[in-house]
């Protein structure tokens, strides 16, 4: 009997731990006049302090559950003692698009958002709070949105991502925001990260960037870390086995968490 009740309390005792929550909400973009799904998850320790935020990109032809389909972010956000925050960003490269107003992500990720969860959450509403990161389509929509938006943002991280986007111009539906390729080349040269990064200078973002060997866009992100050191711009770039995968997206994120940890340890002291 006393060995029942012993198992008992401890099962109680782990039951009474609480788990980081997750809200599924909407939230209003002013800019595209609509909706956006967005999921928020916050950690126990949100209620006694306020806590930086990761704002995590999905892929293409994902959601905002995407991140949470690949990994349950509920233990890394406790782990971590970070709020993580996953719009949906559709098929939009997250672009402000020039061709498609219903299409305006870069604006909503980079103020509208960060705005509405700083107003609703116990968060560290400033760049040394705050950090974007994503895989495939999203790590371009990381960089781009944090190498544009330095006021905002202080590291990011990118998985896999999609950091030139010239080679792929029927890929996608990247023309769907910026036109065919062919006939908008100053357009097209224009909205991949690999140019965007050229005014970037060194100490102005934490980054980490990882691509798996096997993956179809390993070639672009050599490309953009040698073009980064060439700059004198310090990252970390971190090349492991492995292809375009959920898999490998999953074991990524632990690795951009430590790295986002350490940055916002450092600029909050």
């Amino acid at each position: 009997m006393k060995r029942y009740l012993f198992t008992l309390l401890c099962l109680c005792a782990s039951a009474a731990v609480s788990a980081a929550g997750i809200d599924t909400l909407k939230v209003f973009s002013p800019k595209m006049q609509r909706e956006i799904p967005t999921v928020v998850v916050t950690p126990d320790e949100a209620a006694v302090r306020r806590l930086p935020v990761v704002y995590l990109l999905h892929g293409y032809s994902g959601d905002e559950l995407a991140w949470q389909r690949i990994t349950d972010l509920r233990p890394l956000a406790e782990q971590f003692g970070v709020i993580f925050v996953c719009p949906d960003g559709e098929n939009s490269w997250y672009w402000d698009s020039p061709i498609n107003p219903s299409s305006q992500f870069e604006t909503f990720v980079s103020q509208e958002l960060p705005d509405w969860v700083d107003a609703h959450y116990p968060t560290l509403p400033s760049r040394e709070g705050r950090a974007v990161a994503g895989l495939s389509m999203g790590g371009h929509g990381a960089l781009w949105t944090a190498v544009r938006h330095k006021d905002r943002f202080g590291a990011v991280g990118s998985v896999s991502g999609g950091v030139d986007i010239r080679p792929f111009p029927d890929s996608w539906e990247m023309k769907a925001q910026l036109g065919e390729e062919r006939e908008n080349q100053a357009r097209w040269d224009a909205h991949t990260v690999i140019n965007a990064v050229d005014s970037l200078r060194d100490g102005e973002l934490a980054i980490f960037v990882d691509c798996g060997y096997d993956d179809f866009f390993y070639g672009v992100n050599v490309a953009l870390h040698e073009k980064l050191l060439r700059q004198g711009v310090g990252h970390d770039f971190l090349t492991r086995p492995g292809a375009h995968t959920g898999e490998y997206w999953g074991s990524s994120l632990p690795h951009q968490l430590l790295f986002f940890r350490s940055y916002f340890d450092r600029a909050g002291k």
